[in-house]
């Protein structure tokens, strides 16, 4: 039995508290903030005791183990008082990987596209009659399922946060979309240090093992050179670059890709899929290789992902009213994401972008904004460096302070046959709780007003 303290009690921190608590340890949980009442039902359902506004410093440094809500930074005073004394700190899913038996997982990370990616191998499992659950960043907890039922295959959507926390921990099959800079201000302005945080979705594989990686990506083949050891099986995807690999690969030609692992292959024609753009068939082509490699037939594959819809708040279309086409890209908080959603515009376009800026490069967009954006609408409290970097790039640029405020400049300028693209650019916490909020009244706004 074990002293175990749980940080966070968000659906990461609860999920961890009841699965120690089941395994038979002394389980403590704290949060600086509040404690959602459905997940402070479970724990006191659960017996385990929770504090939250605020931690009780002495109890947690008496831990064994600490397991780490991704949300909390490393500059936390708590954490920075655990690693002063030395207390192991891990992540929800290193934990929960201890307990869940002979079952196997998918786990998907990068810097965009992983959401998509994670939701459509689900669905392909989940088609395909498999015993299957979703967790990690979207679905349920993956402790609390490991804790409350049994299954044969986890497909976990995987942060650079969660994988910081993960040290034993293997991934059967592991699939890296891309690497682009982002969260740049926890990683100490450190690209590297992002990048070799993504790179651990690699760590402990074997010869059984299965990657599924972009090809297309320099950053990840420039660390894949680094590691010539590399014994899993490497599944390459891409549209730019020739690739090859005797395990596997996916390649887009034209309008079709083909993805192969080992003697079985799916072929896709990607204008009959729902989910449009280059970064959709990347998407694609990512959770074929990965549904192969976990033994789904290529004809169940090919109907899952030709039915398969689009994900809230990526690229999700809000509603047409006079010719005008509003599209929610909310979840597009950094600039790779917005690139993706501009280069499938083929409407005149009014970009509605802005919010908490992490420290953005805006320069790959101005190619885009120049040939396909009439205005650009800036939502946010400070809205300069935006203003700045577009000026002479699109034709004309207006300030708003609110969502409110951008949306009747939007209306305003939008004609028929233009989309109105809320693609941010940014963090949502100046205006928003999160992206998933400012998505959400983005549509309600669309349904009320347009």
């Amino acid at each position: 039995m074990k002293n175990i303290v749980v940080l966070g009690g968000g659906i990461s921190g609860y999920g961890s508290a009841v699965l120690a608590k089941k395994k038979g340890h002394r389980v403590f949980l704290s949060d600086a903030g509040r404690v959602a009442e459905r997940y402070a039902t479970v724990l006191d359902e659960w017996q385990i005791e929770w504090e939250q506004g605020g931690h009780t410093m002495e109890r947690i440094l008496e831990a064994d183990l600490v397991i780490k809500s991704p949300g909390i930074p490393e500059k936390a005073e708590v954490v920075k008082r655990l690693r002063e004394k030395g207390v192991p700190i891990i992540s929800e899913m290193e934990f929960a990987a201890k307990y869940m038996g002979k079952a196997r997982t998918i786990c998907i990370t990068g810097s965009n596209g992983k959401t998509t990616t994670t939701s459509l191998i689900y669905k392909i499992m989940c088609d395909a009659g498999l015993n299957v659950a979703l967790g990690g960043n979207i679905g349920e907890s993956f402790a609390y399922q490991v804790a409350t039922e049994e299954y044969d295959w986890y497909v976990l959507e995987l942060s650079s946060f969660q994988l910081d926390g993960m040290y034993d921990f293997r991934a059967d099959v592991g699939v890296l979309m891309n690497i682009t800079p982002d969260h740049l201000d926890r990683y100490d302005y450190s690209f590297q240090n992002y990048v070799d945080s993504k790179m651990r979705i690699v760590q402990n594989q074997h010869s059984r093992s299965c990657f599924v990686y972009s090809a297309d990506d320099e950053v990840i083949m420039a660390e894949i050179e680094k590691r010539p050891d590399m014994r899993q099986r490497l599944l390459p995807f891409a549209a730019k670059t020739a690739v090859a690999s005797g395990a596997g690969d996916s390649f887009l030609a034209g309008d079709e890709f083909t993805a192969r692992v080992g003697k079985k292959e799916v072929t896709i024609d990607t204008k009959k899929m729902q989910i449009r753009g280059l970064h959709n068939a990347y998407n694609a082509m990512a959770a074929a290789l990965a549904t192969l490699a976990a033994g789904v037939e290529p004809e169940q594959i090919a109907r899952s992902i030709y039915e398969f819809s689009p994900v809230e708040h990526r690229l999700e279309p809000a509603g047409e009213r006079d010719g005008v086409l509003w599209i929610n890209d909310s979840k597009a908080t950094n600039v790779d994401s917005v690139w993706y959603a501009l280069e499938s515009m083929t409407r005149p376009t009014v970009w509605i972008a802005g919010g908490t800026d992490k420290g953005n490069d805006y320069e790959p967009l101005k190619g885009f904004a120049r040939e396909k954006v009439k205005a650009l609408i800036c939502m946010g409290l400070d809205n300069e460096k935006l203003q700045r970097e577009f000026e002479g790039v699109v034709p004309r640029i207006i300030s708003t302070s609110s969502l409110d405020e951008a949306m009747r400049a939007a209306k305003a300028e939008a004609v028929e046959g233009d989309v109105v693209l809320l693609s941010p650019a940014c963090a949502s916490f100046d205006l928003f709780k999160n992206y998933e909020q400012r998505g959400k009244l983005f549509k309600q706004w669309v349904e009320e007003n347009a």
